[in-house]
């Protein structure tokens, strides 16, 4: 099974000519390689197995005629662009309202705006918090619903404090039951 090797004088066209002949799921497979990820990153990724990641791109690499799945992620970026992950929306989208009475809301909301904290004391922060914590702070280890690690800088570190002040806080207790073992085996 010899792959044709691509010509540098192949003109674009037979190159999209062939990228028509890929399938969707290959086209997939080849733009998370583009991103520099891991047949079992990928197959996490298009929740399928990495063996049906790997026949995904030889059989795209036979089409496209190229040695290299790195060569072949090139490829379909440079005709095809960056791929673009899914982003999550929930379940529900409420209606919006007419154009005319949105711009009337946030007209009322800005003439209001500058009374938002005279009430009682009450209603001067009108950002609301996250439902829950976990939500703002993931956690620091992959899991089924978060199998990429996408924490920022500020949630790393955050991270790295609080593991060091529980094992600080473990270490402290371990050594003081053991201290109290020695006094009550030393009377």
């Amino acid at each position: 099974m010899a792959a044709m090797a691509v010509s540098r004088d192949d003109p674009a066209g037979d190159a999209r000519q062939r990228i028509a002949r890929l399938s969707q799921g290959q086209l997939d497979c080849l733009r998370l390689v583009d991103q520099h990820l891991s047949s079992k990153e990928i197959a996490t990724e298009l929740e399928i197995s990495p063996h049906t990641v790997d026949q995904r791109i030889r059989g795209a690499l036979q089409i496209l005629g190229v040695e290299r799945r790195a060569h072949a992620a090139r490829l379909i970026s440079q005709h095809c662009g960056p791929y673009q992950r899914l982003i999550h929306q929930p379940p529900y989208i409420e209606p919006q309202p007419p154009i005319d009475q949105q711009q009337g809301a946030v007209s009322h909301q800005i003439r209001h705006a500058d009374r938002a904290g005279e009430i009682g004391g009450v209603g001067f922060n009108t950002e609301q918090r996250p439902a829950n914590f976990r939500s703002s702070l993931p956690p620091p280890f992959a899991t089924r619903s978060n199998p990429r690690n996408e924490m920022s800088v500020g949630q790393r570190l955050l991270w790295i404090v609080l593991i060091a002040i529980g094992a600080a806080f473990s270490a402290g207790m371990y050594l003081a039951g053991l201290e109290s073992l020695s006094r009550l085996m030393a009377h």
